[in-house]
This record gives C-alpha cells, structure tokens and sequence, in this order.
C-alpha cells in the first residue's frame, strides 16, 4: 500500500465519520422539532435520492478531474448542507418550514455524498493493482464502517443531556446555537472540514480517461448501457446484486435498531446510537476476516448472507444488555465478511468493463435505488402501525431469501459457464461474460 492510499483512508473516515453522526444529529433535530416516527427514515430516503438522480453524471465528474480534487469539491458541498442545518432557526420561519430546511440541507449533503462516492471507490483501482483490491476494499470497508460506529456513537454522545449541556454551558459555543442538535451539528461541520483538508494531500493517481460526454440526455443514454454492461456480465451480476442487496438492507437496519431500541427496550436516541456502533464493530471484525479470502473465491461467501438474514430473526428475543451486543455483533460480523469480497469483485468486472469512476457510479445507482424502496417500504409500515419485532421478522426473511435466489442464480451461471470462476482477476477483457 502507498502513502497516498492511506490520506484516501483517512479523507474517507473522516468523510464518513461526519456522514453518520449528522444522520444521528439530523434525527434528533426532527425530534426537538416534534417531526412524526416516519420522517427520520424518509430524510434518509432523499439522501439516497441524490444518488439515483445524479448516478449518470457523477461517473463522468469523477473521471473528468484528479480524484483526490472531486474528493475535496464533494466534501465542501457535504459541508455547505451542514451548515444549512445548523442554521435552520435563523431564517424565521414556521415549524413546518423547518421542517424543510432540515430535509434540504441532507439532501444537499446526499449531493455531495453521491458525487463523493465515485471517487473514493474509483482512486482505490487506479492506485492498487487487481490482486490487493480485496485487501485495499478490506481496509476501506474497514475503516468506513470503524467511521460508522465512531460516527453512530459521537452523534449520540453529542446530543445527549450530558454532553450537549456541557457543549453549552461554553459562552462561544452558546452564542452560537439554542439545542443539542445545533450544538452537535456544530462540531461534525469541523470533521468535515478536516476531511476536506486530507482531501488536499491526496496525490494525482495521474490515470487519465476518455473525454467524458457532457450533454445531459447523452450522458443519461450512455449510462443505461453501462448499467446494461455490468448486469450482463455473469460475474458483475451477482455482486452488484448482492451489494445492491446489503446497502437496501443496511440502510434500513440502521433505523430499525433505533426503532428497536425505542419499542422493545426502552431506550432514547443517544443509547439507541450505540447499538447502531456495535453493530457496526462486528461488521469491522468481518471485513478484516474477509480480507484473506482472495478475489477468484469471492463467489463462496455467499451462504453467509443468508445466515445473517436468518440470525436477524433472534432480535425479538433478546433483551437483556449482553445478548443484545453478541447479537449485533454477530450480524454485524456476518455482513461484513460477506459483503467485502463482493464488493471488490464488482469493483474489478466494473474497471475492466467500463471505467473506475462510471463502474462505481452504476454500483451506487442500484445500491440507492434499492435503499430508496427498502426504506419507502419501511417508512410504509411505520406509518401503518406495525410493532417493530413484526417488521424485524419481515425484515430477516426477505434477506435470507433474496441471497438464496442469487445462491441459485450463480449456480446457474456457472453451470452455463465452468470456467467463470477462472476468470476472476484477469483484466482486459473489454466485454461482458454472457
């Protein structure tokens, strides 16, 4: 690994550090504001919004300048929603107003997020050779979801009764902001600042591509047959089914644990937070495991899915404190060690096949659209009363059968094709594997 491979680490825990724990500050915004249960997940929902509508064109803004460069512009942009957040009570408006302008301002930071993506992902191909890319997304998926449980976990310390009164008891921070929330907010605009700034040091990879269509509808057209590529390819669609499948699912966990830990054990937002990091903790323990299974046997992580669908089912059973962290723990761990291989497989067949930052680009497209549905449908059944344990159980079946269709659908597939999986690894091929 170079050195300019860890300041792309460090820009991105920062980033996504930041990322997490305004998602914790933004939910406890929407509660100061008597925002209703379903609102918190549908912030979420436009947040993913950003990458669908945006999934065409950001590909070819990553690709068009330096990574390191695009890294910086899209974590100033994260910045700017931040501090609309923050200063969401300074334009007199009513309670349904703000409302709005905290729903604008994660959205603008969604914006961000979604052109940020590419070129995160896309700078680690162009820096790291195939045979360390299992390795270089082991570290990556690491340290993101490391940034997950610090992110979930600081957002939590930062509104809570202890901590935001001892943010405001300070005369500077006071003359600034009138809630918890605000004073939280407050502090994550400063890591994304720091993230911005390690964007800076991060060196051009000097990986220069095609000139990238500029007209809209173009772009647009060009983007349907990258997507019609990758899912052609028999190995690039499993994973980008697979992923497709845990970001839906992950997205939507993350709102069920706070529900969860509201309904079933009593807790408020700022313990419920903890959950969240603990779970993410195990998915850290299972991606540093999925790091010693090499690219060409990525495929044979599959069943691990469908076990953490199953497990998923225990939550309604668990109450005392203990089991509840072995149980997050282990969900966390199945999902981190299954999805990593995944991912860099889909991020090798998307490089040779089409480009770092388009491949990426179509990989996010079909990960938001389906947290998009996953979290509408959430949302749905939130709205319609259901207790959460009922949701839950939903929640792990569909998991669980979902990644036994595609154990068979990659069966099928290299039934048809023996030799599929010898082909993990070569790069130049150019063409999907039909």
């Amino acid at each position: 690994m170079n050195k300019g491979f860890y300041m792309v680490m460090a820009a991105q825990a920062l980033s996504s550090l930041a990322d997490n724990a305004l998602l914790i500050a933004a939910i406890g915004l929407i509660a100061e504001l008597s925002g209703p249960d379903w609102m918190a997940p549908m912030m979420k929902w436009w947040f993913a919004l950003a990458y669908v509508v945006l999934a065409a064109f950001v590909g070819a803004f990553a690709d068009s300048f330096p990574k390191g460069r695009v890294m910086f512009v899209t974590n100033a942009l994260k910045t700017a929603g931040c501090v609309l957040m923050f200063a969401y009570g300074s334009f007199g408006l009513g309670h349904d107003q703000q409302l709005v302008v905290v729903f604008i301002a994660y959205t603008i930071v969604g914006i961000g997020a979604a052109a940020y993506s590419p070129a995160k992902y896309g700078i680690v191909t162009e820096m790291l050779p195939p045979e360390l890319l299992v390795k270089g997304n082991s570290w990556i998926e690491g340290l993101t979801v490391l940034s997950v449980i610090v992110g979930t976990v600081l957002g939590g310390l930062l509104i809570s009764p202890t901590v935001s009164s001892w943010l405001m008891s300070h005369d500077l921070v006071l003359g600034l902001v009138h809630s918890s929330s605000q004073s939280a907010i407050l502090i994550i605009g400063l890591v994304y600042v720091a993230a911005a700034l390690c964007n800076l040091l991060i060196p051009d990879t000097h990986a220069f591509y095609p000139r990238q269509q500029t007209r809209p509808v173009a772009l647009i057209r060009e983007f349907s047959r990258y997507v019609r590529i990758l899912w052609a390819d028999k190995l690039g669609q499993i994973s980008l089914a697979v992923t497709t499948l845990f970001w839906g699912a992950g997205a939507t966990l993350q709102f069920i644990v706070i529900e969860w830990g509201a309904q079933h054990l009593g807790y408020r937002l700022d313990q419920a937070s903890i959950l969240m990091g603990v779970a993410a903790f195990g998915t850290v323990i299972g991606a540093a495991a999925a790091g010693r299974v090499p690219l060409r046997r990525a495929l044979s992580v599959l069943p691990v899915g469908v076990l953490m669908g199953l497990v998923v089912l225990f939550m309604p059973l668990v109450y005392r404190p203990w089991a509840v962290y072995i149980l997050l723990l282990l969900i966390g761990g199945l999902s981190g060690f299954f999805v990593v291989p995944m991912n860099a497989l889909l991020q090798h067949r998307g490089h040779v096949l089409l480009s770092a930052g388009h491949s990426i680009a179509v990989q996010n497209f079909n990960e938001q659209l389906n947290i998009l549905l996953m979290l509408a449908i959430y949302s749905l059944l939130l709205w319609l009363g259901l207790p959460i344990n009922l949701i839950i159980a939903l929640f792990g079946l569909l998991v669980a059968a979902l990644m036994l269709v595609f154990i068979r659908w990659n069966r099928l597939n290299h039934q048809a094709n023996p030799r599929l999986s010898s082909l993990i690894g070569q790069a130049g091929h150019g063409t999907a594997l039909h």
